[in-house]
């Protein structure tokens, strides 16, 4: 881990890419190099991309497995007796099989594709939430997504159950002692983020889990800020749902997964009608196909699961624990240099913590903030982070933050808080 950086009114940087922190490949270049967008300069400037929660960079890899899919192996899958289509059911397929290695389910036959986190956790909540009646508790956390509080909501009002969310700590941090108290008897579902996208507080989701369970809950957890920032295991956790996006480990966009535990995906009933997830269809009823095909009504984004796949198997050739201990080295640099300025203020200070600093400036708004950083080439994100609850529990409209990703280096840093004294000049605080 590198040194902290100092707490100087600048923090300057002139070495060379290693020496500025860079996570490097095999062959002893920069894993940056990898993306071509990072090349690109942004108002005269290097790109210092730290909006890496909202969404992540495409490494060639991806970009290329896109490609040659459409180039080479483009047709509809499972459906065809043609070659074409038969190799394309196979790269799909396989893709799954990297699903399910990634986050080691035990069959990938678990592994639903989705659009998504925010359709997987709707798809829980459409087909497990039929079973709920009036009374029955589902059970959240005051830092969640609102893709994990809306869909429950609806659920609720279509029901009659009762959604409840745990306190958590002005350090950002779940209220462990209030998350017991609010399991009961009647709690049929706990939802929780492994990874809180608006603070980066790593919440401890095996315990939680073994608590569900002693209270005769299910657990789902969204993954999406946890996949790409270190290993995930559904095993051990004994989670019963597990949830990711893929454009967040370096996946295109509209593709995503959901683990379900088997013993329950084979109760779950339909949630869309079409072709592909069914077994025989006539005009007095019709039968549902097993598995993972009974929730992929209609043509799925095969060259999005296919470049998903391609995704996995690049941050796992790098390896998610040099992940995890490069963005953590990144993370405590920049926490040290931000509290160094005065006015700066972190919002999220638990010990446990991913990639992600939010933080406010005084007298100067999150928005405001973020345009300016932009003139330096520095791209962050500035508001609530769809996690409005969050933000009124600390009294706040909305935070600056800057999430980081393995691509990202101390020049990142550098900007990142040379930008935010520039901010300050121009506002006169």
């Amino acid at each position: 881990m590198n040194a902290p950086l100092t707490s100087s009114e600048t923090v300057r940087l002139t070495q060379s890419d290693e020496a500025a922190g860079a996570l490097l490949r095999a062959d002893g270049q920069p894993v940056a190099d990898d993306f071509p967008i990072l090349a690109r300069p942004i108002r005269k400037r290097r790109l210092s991309y730290l909006d890496n929660g909202a969404t992540t960079q495409k490494p060639r890899a991806v970009i290329q497995a896109l490609d040659q899919f459409y180039e080479q192996s483009n047709a509809n899958i499972h459906r065809g007796v043609h070659w074409l289509s038969q190799h394309a059911t196979d790269l799909y397929e396989q893709a799954r099989d990297r699903v399910a290695g990634l986050l080691n389910a035990p069959d990938s036959q678990h592994v639903i594709f989705t659009r998504g986190t925010t359709e997987a956790i709707n798809l829980v909540a459409q087909t497990w939430g039929q079973g709920l009646q009036a009374g029955d508790e589902i059970l959240v956390t005051g830092m969640e997504h609102h893709s994990n509080i809306v869909p429950w909501q609806l659920l609720c009002a279509r029901t009659g159950a009762v959604l409840r969310h745990a306190r958590i700590t002005d350090t950002g941090e779940l209220d462990l002692a209030d998350f017991k108290a609010q399991l009961n008897a009647r709690t049929r579902l706990v939802g929780v983020a492994h990874v809180s996208n608006a603070l980066g507080t790593i919440n401890p989701v095996a315990e939680l889990t073994r608590l569900a369970h002693a209270a005769g809950a299910l657990v789902l957890i969204d993954g999406a800020q946890a996949v790409a920032h270190a290993a995930v295991d559904v095993q051990a956790l004994d989670c019963d749902f597990y949830a990711f996006s893929g454009h967040k480990i370096y996946a295109p966009t509209g593709i995503g997964a959901l683990y379900v535990r088997g013993s329950i995906l084979k109760d779950l009933p339909p949630w869309q009608g079409g072709g592909d997830m069914i077994r025989t269809v006539s005009f007095d009823g019709s039968t549902w196909a097993d598995g993972p095909q009974r929730f992929e009504a209609g043509t799925p984004n095969i060259a999005g699961s296919v470049a998903l796949g391609a995704a996995i198997d690049y941050v796992r050739a790098i390896g998610l624990d040099r992940i995890a201990a490069h963005e953590s080295a990144l993370l405590a640099q920049a926490t040290a240099a931000m509290q160094a300025i005065p006015g700066v203020r972190l919002i999220g200070t638990a010990p446990h913590k991913a990639g992600i600093l939010s933080f406010l400036v005084d007298g100067i708004h999150p928005h405001d903030l973020g345009t300016i950083l932009d003139t330096e080439g520095v791209a962050i994100r500035a508001g609530h982070h769809c996690a409005m609850p969050l933000m009124s529990h600390f009294g706040i409209p909305g935070t600056a933050r800057a999430s980081f990703a393995l691509y990202n280096d101390l020049r990142d840093v550098e900007a990142l808080v040379a930008s935010v004294r520039k901010a300050q000049k121009l506002f006169g605080v």
